[in-house]
C-alpha cells in the first residue's frame, strides 16, 4: 500500500498541468519549491507527528538520526529563505507548531537555529556583495520592497480571496477534489493546515501570482496521490461477464485527459512568440545581421540576452517602480499612446537595425516605422487568447531596409 501511495503521489506531481508548466522554469520559486519539499522531508523525519496516519512516513528514527535530520532540514530551510525570504512563512508555521514538543528548546534555538541561519545569511550576503560590487543585503531589500512598502502592488493587485477562489484552484485543476478528500481521509491536519496557512498569509499581500504558492501545490498533490491509493482497493464489478474499470483507473484516465493536453498546450504553444523571436534574432546576430534591437513591448516580455548570446546593444521599455505614486513607467506610457511615446522618447529609430513589437501595438506605429525605412521581415505566433492585456496574437519583427 505504501509503495502504491508513493507511486500515485509521484504520478500526481508529474501529470498536474501547472507543475509541468512551471517547475521546469528558471524561477526562484521553482528552486524554493524543491528546497521546501526536501526540507519538510528531513524535518518530519526528525519531528515525530502525533496524529493519525500521515501522508509522510512516520517511522521512528534513531536519536542520532533525528538530530542530524533536523539540522539538515534547518540548513535547507535557511537556503530557501535566502533565495525567497517569503519562504519564512512556511517555516514559521512548521517551526512554531513543533517547537512546543522539542525538549531542549534553548539548545535548539541557540545551537541549531541561530548558528545555521547566521552562517547561511553571512555566506549569501558575502556572495551578494561580491556579485553586486557593493554592500547590499538582498533579503532585507526584498522585504522592504514587497512587504513593508507594498512595492509589488505596482505590478498589479488582486482581491483578497483570489488564491482560494481562482489562483490555487486553477493550479491544482482537476486534482482539487481528490486533494480535499485526501486531506479528510488522511486526517493530516498539520500538513493540510500548512497549505491553508500559506494561502491565507499570501492573500494579505496585494500583488498575487500563481508561482508564489507553488511550494504548497506539491503538498496538495501529495494528498491527491494518497486518496488515489485509498480508492484503489475498490475493484470494478463485473456486469454480464464484462469487466468494468476500477475507480482508480477511471480517476487516472480523467486526470490525464484533463491535464496532459493543457500542460502541452501551455508549454509548447501559448505565448511562445517572445521566445521564437529571440531564437530568430540570435541566429541573425550570429550571421552579423543585427546591429541593435528595440523592443516596443511591455518590459521583460522576452528572454533577452539569456537567449541572444551576443553582446549587442538592445533596449526594452523600462518598468522600474517610481518613488512617486501615480508616475507612469515607459511600458504604461507606450501602451497608452504608442505613436507619441516613440516619437518623444526615441525620435529617429535609425540607430536600431531591428524593432520587435506585438501585433496589437503594430497598427499604431506602422506609419512611423515605414517612414524610417523599416519593413516587416518575420511574424511569430504568440497566443490564441488574451491574459491581462489586449490580445497579443503575434510578435512582429521590423528591420531597416539597408540591413537586409
Amino acid at each position: 500500500m505504501a509503495t502504491l501511495t508513493n507511486h500515485l503521489q509521484l504520478f500526481s506531481q508529474l501529470v498536474n498541468w501547472f507543475m509541468f508548466f512551471c517547475i521546469t522554469r528558471t524561477l526562484s520559486n521553482s528552486l524554493e519549491t524543491v528546497l521546501t519539499v526536501a526540507g519538510l522531508y528531513y524535518w518530519f523525519i526528525a519531528i515525530e507527528s502525533s496524529k493519525g496516519i500521515s501522508v509522510i512516513s512516520k517511522q521512528k528514527a534513531a536519536s542520532y538520526q533525528s538530530a542530524h535530520s533536523r539540522k539538515v532540514a534547518l540548513l535547507i530551510a535557511a537556503l530557501a529563505c535566502a533565495i525567497r525570504p517569503t519562504s519564512a512563512i512556511t517555516w514559521l508555521y512548521v517551526g512554531l507548531l513543533d517547537f512546543i514538543y522539542i525538549k531542549s528548546k534553548c539548545r535548539f534555538l541557540f545551537l541549531e537555529v541561530i548558528p545555521i541561519g547566521a552562517i547561511v545569511l553571512a555566506a549569501t550576503t558575502f556572495l551578494d556583495w561580491w556579485m553586486y560590487g557593493s554592500r547590499v543585503i538582498v533579503p532585507l531589500n526584498f522585504l522592504k520592497f514587497n512587504l513593508f512598502s507594498s512595492g509589488g502592488d505596482y505590478y498589479g493587485t488582486h482581491v483578497f480571496h483570489w488564491y482560494f477562489t481562482q489562483g490555487f484552484p486553477s493550479m491544482i485543476w482537476t486534482f482539487l477534489p481528490l486533494s480535499v478528500f485526501g486531506v479528510i481521509k488522511s486526517r493530516e491536519w498539520r500538513l493540510s493546515g500548512l497549505i491553508a496557512w500559506v494561502l491565507g498569509v499570501y492573500s494579505i499581500l496585494g500583488h498575487k501570482e500563481f508561482r508564489f504558492v507553488l511550494p504548497v501545490l506539491t503538498l496538495a498533490l501529495m494528498f491527491s496521490g494518497y486518496f488515489l491509493a485509498a480508492i484503489s482497493q475498490f475493484k470494478g464489478k463485473n456486469l454480464h461477464g464484462k469487466r468494468q474499470f476500477s475507480r482508480l483507473q477511471l480517476s487516472v484516465i480523467l486526470l490525464i485527459i484533463t491535464n496532459v493536453p493543457m500542460a502541452l498546450y501551455m508549454s509548447l504553444f501559448h505565448q511562445r512568440g517572445t521566445e521564437d523571436v529571440m531564437f530568430y534574432l540570435s541566429k541573425e546576430a550570429h550571421n552579423g545581421r543585427v546591429k541593435g534591437v528595440l523592443f516596443l513591448m511591455p518590459c521583460h516580455s522576452t528572454p533577452y540576452y539569456s537567449t541572444l548570446h551576443s553582446s549587442l546593444p538592445m533596449r526594452f521599455l523600462d518598468c522600474t517602480p517610481s518613488d512617486n505614486k501615480g508616475t507612469l513607467d515607459e511600458s504604461d506610457r507606450f501602451l497608452m499612446n504608442p505613436l507619441d511615446f516613440v516619437g518623444e522618447v526615441f525620435g529617429n529609430l535609425s540607430s536600431f537595425s531591428h524593432i520587435v513589437l506585438f501585433e496589437s501595438e503594430e497598427r499604431h506605429v506602422i506609419q512611423l516605422l515605414l517612414r524610417d525605412s523599416f519593413q516587416e521581415v518575420r511574424r511569430f505566433f504568440h497566443s490564441h487568447f488574451k491574459i491581462d492585456r489586449d490580445l497579443q496574437s503575434s510578435v512582429v519583427v521590423y528591420t531597416r531596409r539597408d540591413v537586409l
